[in-house]
């Protein structure tokens, strides 16, 4: 994937603060959990943050004292219009393509050990009857298309495909 540095949103994405509060914590090291913890917050509260929702003023206090920042600063990128220079157009689209790699990681975990689980209780309570693979086989394919997407595997389901359509539609060069 190529990342475009003169790129701009051409509409408001109220990321600015989440990718900035994203972007601090992974300059220290930390993991939510650990910003969640520090902050006083739940995880499920920096989850929310950097994705895009409203955090209470209370909230945004938190984590900006604890990733020493201004509070005043955290909000003006939280609440204004165009995305500043703190996190640049490549950044977030890099951290845009890490948390869909970080999701296909975890489905993975989750496909692994809920399909591990299956198979030892049907060795267990049924051995004569395979029931498992009809919950392992329909789930690995859906699992290896979406790691075929993540990893942009698939052309006619990128961006480059998709920058194509549009200019094929525009009738003009993006």
């Amino acid at each position: 994937m190529v990342l475009n540095p003169n790129f701009r949103h051409p509409f408001r994405m109220t990321d600015d603060s989440p990718l900035l509060i994203q972007k601090l914590r992974l300059q220290r090291g930390w993991s939510q959990e650990q910003l969640a913890e520090l902050a006083g917050l739940s995880v499920r509260t920096i989850q929310r943050i950097e994705r895009g929702h409203n955090p209470s003023a209370e909230s945004l206090k938190a984590v900006a004292a604890v990733l020493e920042v201004d509070f005043a600063e955290l909000k003006e990128a939280h609440m204004s219009s165009a995305l500043d220079q703190a996190v640049s157009a490549d950044e977030a689209l890099a951290l845009a393509k890490v948390r869909k790699i970080k999701g296909f990681y975890l489905h993975v975990i989750e496909y692994v050990l809920i399909i591990g689980f299956l198979a030892i209780m049907n060795v267990l309570f049924v051995p004569g009857r395979l029931w498992v693979v009809w919950a392992a086989i329909p789930w690995g394919l859906a699992l290896a298309l979406q790691g075929l997407r993540v990893f942009d595997k698939i052309p006619f389901l990128n961006g480059e495909w998709e920058r194509r359509a549009v200019e094929k539609y525009l009738g003009r060069k993006l």
